[in-house]
């Protein structure tokens, strides 16, 4: 049996009705619904669920259903980028399942979803296309309210549905990747150009991390800013690397580090390896978790 992982991210995470509906929704295809996690600064809320490809596909089917007659992205504002009532679906192999099957999984749905509910569909990471298009931040750019300038530029048609932005819904990006950590970390303060020169510092793009994607965000409700990071490779750039950098990047500020949160679920090889590593521990290996040995046996 192949299980599929997706982590569909939906613009909405202030209201537990429209939540709870596409809850439901997912919960009715026969997928394993694991966590949703609803942040209300960002607006938005990301679910993750489980299964064989064909429930994954249904849920995935089913949650467009619930969530197109609920979410109006004219009347829809957050801290956090969008350009779509459901803004970005990933499938993640996770037991039996390759990344060939993911990429065809998302193809499939893509095509699909551009069908059954006139939503332009982009393609995207290893299910990309177009090389421009692997990087979500690329096609997102832009967001909801210049999608519809953007899709009349060369070049970027979308892969599946109409040149013209669905007009509550906007577009998709579907495709597929290996597992992302979704990290954020908050701070002691309310300046937002301190979390912005600290996520430039982080991430890649600006000269940062490898495998490091952030961006400084203002919580409003709690008077804090965060660094809001992806996480996209946790081995070759592990989850400590990333903390310990933006607590000295904020200590040059003179902001100390609240806390860290993780927005949907980790691997748990990630959080064993920054406790390896902030305990000191000598030759550690997988084998010493009590659990794994029991797996394993």
């Amino acid at each position: 049996m192949a299980i599929i992982e997706c982590v569909p991210n939906v613009s909405e995470g202030r209201r537990p009705d429209v939540l709870d509906a596409c809850a439901d929704a997912i919960r009715q295809s026969g997928a394993r619904l694991l966590d949703v996690k609803p942040d209300a600064a960002h607006n938005r809320s990301v679910f993750t669920f489980a299964g064989e490809s064909d429930q994954v596909r249904q849920a995935v089917m089913s949650l467009f259903e619930a969530v197109l007659p609920r979410i109006d992205l004219r009347q829809h504002s957050g801290e956090h980028p969008r350009m779509g009532a459901v803004d970005v679906v990933p499938f993640i192999p996770i037991a039996g399942a390759t990344m060939a099957d993911c990429v065809a999984l998302a193809t499939d749905v893509a095509g699909a979803v551009a069908k059954a509910h006139h939503v332009p569909v982009f393609l995207y990471e290893e299910a990309a296309r177009i090389p421009g298009r692997r990087n979500l931040e690329d096609i997102r750019r832009g967001e909801f309210e210049g999608l519809a300038a953007k899709l009349q530029q060369p070049g970027w048609a979308p892969d599946f549905g109409p040149t013209a932005p669905h007009p509550t819904a906007g577009a998709t990006v579907i495709g597929a990747r290996m597992p992302l950590i979704a990290y954020n970390i908050n701070l002691s303060t309310d300046r937002i150009d301190v979390a912005r020169r600290i996520a430039s510092a982080v991430r890649h793009s600006s000269g940062g991390l490898r495998y490091v994607k952030a961006m400084g965000v203002a919580l409003a409700d709690r008077g804090i800013v965060q660094v809001s990071i992806n996480l996209t490779n946790y081995e070759k750039t592990p989850i400590y690397r990333v903390f310990e950098l933006v607590k000295r990047e904020a200590a040059r500020h003179g902001v100390s580090v609240l806390e860290s949160e993780i927005v949907g679920l980790v691997p748990a090889a990630a959080l064993t390896a920054s406790a390896a590593w902030y305990l000191q521990i000598d030759a550690f290996t997988d084998d010493l978790v009590l659990e794994n040995k029991l797996r394993a046996t």
